[in-house]
């Protein structure tokens, strides 16, 4: 989920925030009812009235600080159901292996269900399915349980035991929700792919993890379009031989294939027989496993806890996002992505869950806006690509549906600009919490972003999560404020992976996070942290621009350069070139009708100049047909430059992995003319 955000530039005196909480919203934000009580249990410390940064600021020292007591606050606080009891919080801090809540075993699906025990809640909303007709189809509490204990059951007589891999080939829809959280009752270990990967993106997963069942559609609809898979999921069962079973879900009405067990018999049970049976696992027993994007070879097969997940996620949703049984949590997402895990969690605050199935742009650029609205969301999240799409189009949400709800505006994914953030508040509401956040799958949360009751300044993250010891580091390990660093975290949270599936020893966990700094998790991403407690993501550290030994973002970049309304995209790329020189092209992908002529060339380039300095002037201008992206929509810097500084492209990238792998061809093109020249 990492998300790389633009500065907005900062002075000695306090910059005004766009956006402040009024004294109602911060009375009544979760994060104040759990201070006050964390003061009162376990001696946090109490709020500062009247100062909700200073309030904040010292809660997070706390949580830091006192690691262990901070967690056990947490589970206390949102009633943990341990079957048993935990010998201590935390064993042993050392990263990596931090050994959380040895002895305790628990349930994550018990916890994402228990508001349905509510008789008051059984027929109210659990779920909220939505596909491009934007038509809300409710799932209530009582039937989400039904269908996961029906579907647990049949689990079982399939020989599903803990620890056995179970994986979805499905598109964002309830019977995904379903089927994760059956396996996660049964102590299964949940892997998904979105069904717009190709045969060999899902094969370089789930070969990794050996799965013994597997859900599948017969296809999805986007754009107004059916797809049809069903030649996919035929070969995803003969190089898959580890499965014992396939469960076909007709998205498109077409018959089970031969051999394939049918959904709707599967959770058909009721009464007794869909009786709700949760297992107890230890509390580091593996949930799901997530995928790297595979950029450069086979995609890390990470591997998070049940009891990890549940308390981060209890935090991050219930404390940072402020989520309860009265919201509504939209996050445009799909199966591919972390974001579909963490929407899926929402359920464990009580709040009800809006799964979209769609184009995020079909039948108008508006139509996340128009789910929102139609669904009733309180808590809407999206990518800021999407966001400045709607710019870019002239779309008004706030003029032309009713979003009264809505609370809170998230983004993350890719760089959301200070224009965005001017957006949102412009074009949709003024008194608008806009949650910019910065994590990874690595951890499945945020490092950084959502603060109820802190003010909101542009283009800057409101503050670390708490329990989050976030960092920024020069390359010797010291502390830096108000410069940019290495985004370090120096003590363990209980959502980092417990390991990589089949690294045996740890080695590639190991390199992945802990090699340059070795005890401290290093994220990848250049960071700055403010001395007002705020924090700017500048983008990847290892595709940071460095001309003369000064570092820059490619966000900055990118933020200035896709303003202009003749360019669609951007791409920026610093390579290190034989001769000891610095090559840094600028690529450029623009609008329609638009023409890259000398004198667009130097608006870009005056832009650039005055908004961020000559430095991050590009030596070239190059007009592309597109940038190309990972599947969940990164784009591919850190291969464009391998492939500019002359690596094959099967050595550069996994061509599984990427959006479009034609337009990688342009660059490779590129070196070797280059080189020839």
């Amino acid at each position: 989920m990492t998300a790389a955000h633009s500065a907005a530039p900062t002075t000695a005196d306090q910059p005004e925030p766009l956006w402040s909480p009024g004294p109602d919203r911060i009375e009544g934000a979760r994060i104040t009812r759990f201070q006050a009580w964390a003061a009162e249990r376990f001696g946090a410390p109490a709020a500062t009235p009247g100062d909700p940064a200073a309030s904040y600021a010292a809660l997070h020292r706390w949580s830091v600080g006192e690691l262990g007591t901070f967690w056990q606050a947490v589970t206390e606080w949102f009633d943990v159901r341990f079957t048993t009891p935990y010998e201590t919080v935390l064993a042993d801090p050392a990263m990596p292996g931090a050994r959380w809540f040895p002895g305790a075993t628990l349930n994550y699906a018990e916890h994402a269900l228990r508001a349905g025990e509510d008789p008051a809640r059984a027929d109210t909303p659990a779920l909220l399915y939505v596909d491009e007709s934007h038509e809300p189809v409710p799932v209530t509490w009582a039937e989400l349980r039904r269908r996961v204990g029906s579907l647990a059951a049949e689990l079982r007589r399939l020989g599903v035991r803990p620890g056995d891999r179970v994986s979805g080939y499905l598109p964002n829809i309830p019977q995904a929700a379903v089927a994760l959280l059956a396996t996660a009752a049964v102590g299964g270990v949940w892997t998904s792919c979105a069904p717009d990967f190709g045969a060999r993106s899902v094969l370089d997963r789930f070969q990794q993890v050996e799965p013994v069942v597997l859900f599948t559609v017969d296809g999805y609809r986007y754009g107004g379009k059916e797809h049809d898979r069903t030649d996919t999921v035929a070969e995803l069962r003969r190089e898959l031989p580890s499965l014992r079973a396939v469960v076909h879900i007709p998205l498109l009405g077409t018959p089970a294939p031969e051999g394939a067990l049918e959904w709707d018999v599967l959770t058909a049970a009721d009464g007794k027989q869909a009786e709700l049976v949760f297992e107890p696992v230890p509390f580091d027993h593996p949930l799901w496993v997530l995928y790297s994007s595979g950029t450069t070879g086979l995609p890390k097969a990470i591997v998070q806890s049940q009891g990890g997940i549940l308390v981060e996620h209890l935090k991050q949703l219930g404390l940072h996002c402020d989520l309860g049984p009265e919201d509504r949590f939209f996050w445009y997402t799909s199966t591919g992505w972390m974001m579909w895990n963490f929407l899926v969690s929402g359920l464990l605050t009580g709040t009800t869950v809006v799964l979209y199935d769609g184009s995020p742009g079909h039948p108008g650029t508006d139509a996340q806006w128009r789910v929102a609205e139609r669904t009733g969301a309180t808590f809407y999240g999206t990518s800021a690509a999407y966001v400045m799409a709607c710019r870019k189009a002239d779309v008004h949400p706030g003029r032309d549906l009713d979003l009264s709800r809505v609370r809170c505006v998230a983004t993350t994914g890719s760089p959301l600009p200070p224009d965005g953030f001017r957006w949102i508040h412009d074009e949709v509401a003024q008194d608008m919490w806009i949650a910019s956040v910065s994590g990874g799958t690595d951890v499945c949360s945020c490092f950084a972003g959502a603060v109820p009751t802190l003010p909101v300044h542009i283009g800057e993250l409101q503050a670390p999560g708490l329990g989050t010891d976030l960092q920024s580091w020069d390359p010797h390990g010291r502390p830096l404020v108000d410069e940019v660093g290495e985004l370090v975290v120096t003590r363990p949270m209980p959502s980092m992976p417990i390991r990589f599936w089949n690294d045996p020893g740890g080695s590639r966990y190991r390199d992945s996070y802990f090699e340059m700094f070795p005890g401290v998790w290093r994220h990848g991403d250049w960071t700055t942290l403010t001395s007002r407690g705020t924090v700017v993501i500048h983008g990847r550290s290892d595709s940071t621009l460095n001309r003369q030994g000064v570092r820059m973002g490619s966000a900055d970049i990118y933020e200035v350069v896709e303003r202009l309304p003749e360019v669609r995209e951007s791409l920026v790329i610093g390579a290190e070139q034989p001769d000891g020189g610095y090559w840094m092209p600028l690529f450029v992908h623009l609008a329609q009708g638009a023409r890259l002529d000398d004198a667009l060339r130097d608006r870009i380039k005056r832009a650039i100049r005055e908004q961020l300095s000559p430095r991050h002037v590009p030596d070239e201008i190059i007009e592309v047909e597109g940038v190309p992206h990972t599947l969940t929509g990164k784009r591919l810097e850190v291969p464009v430059k391998r492939l500019l500084q002359g690596a094959e492209l099967d050595k550069a990238v996994n061509p599984g992995s990427v959006d479009d792998v034609a337009l990688l061809r342009f660059y490779e093109r590129l070196a070797r003319e280059r080189r020839t020249s």
